[in-house]
């Protein structure tokens, strides 16, 4: 089968790879979309950055060089022998976070997690296997092309549950990329009362407008901070760090509110320098999220479900396979318009 593998920085290779033997508790899902991550992004960019290159990944077993691609929706096609909740033909989402499982969620939301398609085989091919417990059922008010946009909501999702979001509150996002822009999604939904998103992109602030950001502010032209202020004169009550650099880190400290909270989403690729006295003069909090629980997955599907969550505006692009390179990984670094890029496999609705 056809499939994008990842060897190296700026090396990702279409190729033939063998689908690895199914497991009895797995199933394999005929991929019909799935979509490129800012994690895929950076792994393109500067890798590696989570995907195992020196030894075996000890939950998943496997090493570089890897099928990409962990956003991805599909339908049944072969069931394991101990699978018992799903069928053939069923139209599922997969939640790509492999942990131990030995602890609750609400002790230890990862457990010590890995991922399908950055610390595994993944979702950018024709066929991928996934443990029955990965497999989510979409709701028939859903299409699979939905269903590849259930697992970065979910990282929207997860986010505002962990700032702990109050109905009314005000919000401050850091990065209009895809997360930042599903933040705001998110935020809108849990009944944020004004969402401000700040960027350098012109194009990438009018899609956060259009998706709900009740302020968008050019942090290249003027001071963030500042201009946060002028809205909400004590700070926000929740920000949300999605861009990944140090000065982002540092104004959402300074953006948000005494005794606020200040979540961390983005992936820091590399160390910055920052004092933490900052945080002992200011009051505010910090926490982070990087995935969800399983809890916060189906949710999300839930809420797609019924339409109280509605990301779609998010793509801007749909792509072939033989394309994820130039039109793909390539148009997100150089584009600024492009927001979340599905890439078509199978196309099944």
């Amino acid at each position: 089968m056809k499939a994008a593998v990842w060897y190296g920085e700026k090396d990702i290779r279409i190729e033939e790879r063998e689908l690895k033997a199914l497991k009895d508790n797995e199933v394999t899902v005929r991929v019909a979309w799935a979509g490129i991550c800012g994690s895929d992004l950076h792994e393109y960019q500067e890798g590696p950055v989570f995907v195992p290159t020196k030894e075996k990944d000890g939950l998943t077993g496997e090493i570089a060089p890897l099928i990409m691609g962990h956003e991805f929706a599909g339908v049944i096609e072969k069931v394991g022998a101990n699978v018992t909740k799903f069928k053939v033909g069923d139209r599922v989402a997969i939640n790509p976070t492999i942990t131990h499982g030995n602890k609750p969620e609400d002790v230890d939301a990862y457990d010590g997690f890995s991922f399908i398609g950055l610390h595994g085989d993944g979702g950018f091919t024709t066929f991928a296997n996934a443990p029955e417990n990965n497999v989510y059922l979409l709701p028939e008010t859903m299409t699979l092309e939905d269903g590849a946009l259930v697992e970065p909501t979910a990282v929207a999702v997860q986010a505002v549950k962990e700032g702990n979001l109050r109905f009314g509150d005000t919000v401050a996002i850091f990065g209009a990329g895809p997360i930042g822009l599903l933040t705001a999604i998110a935020a809108k939904a849990a009944g944020a009362s004004k969402i401000i998103v700040l960027d350098l992109s012109e194009t990438r602030l009018a899609k956060a407008k259009e998706l709900g950001a009740t302020h968008v502010i050019n942090s290249g032209e003027v001071n963030g901070v500042e201009a946060i202020q002028a809205i909400v004169p004590n700070g926000v009550d929740v920000s949300f760090e999605v861009a990944g650099v140090a000065p982002t880190f540092k104004q959402a400290i300074d953006a948000t509110k005494a005794r606020g909270t200040m979540v961390i989403v983005s992936i820091f690729a590399r160390p910055i320098e920052w004092n933490p006295i900052h945080l002992t003069n200011t009051g505010v909090k910090i926490t982070s999220s990087i995935a969800y629980t399983p809890t916060s997955f189906q949710q999300t599907v839930d809420l797609m479900g019924t339409g109280q969550l509605k990301p779609q505006g998010i793509i801007t692009d749909r792509i072939q396979l033989n394309d994820i390179v130039e039109k793909g990984f390539e148009a997100l670094t150089n584009d600024k318009s492009q927001a979340k890029i599905l890439v078509e496999l199978s196309g099944a609705k």
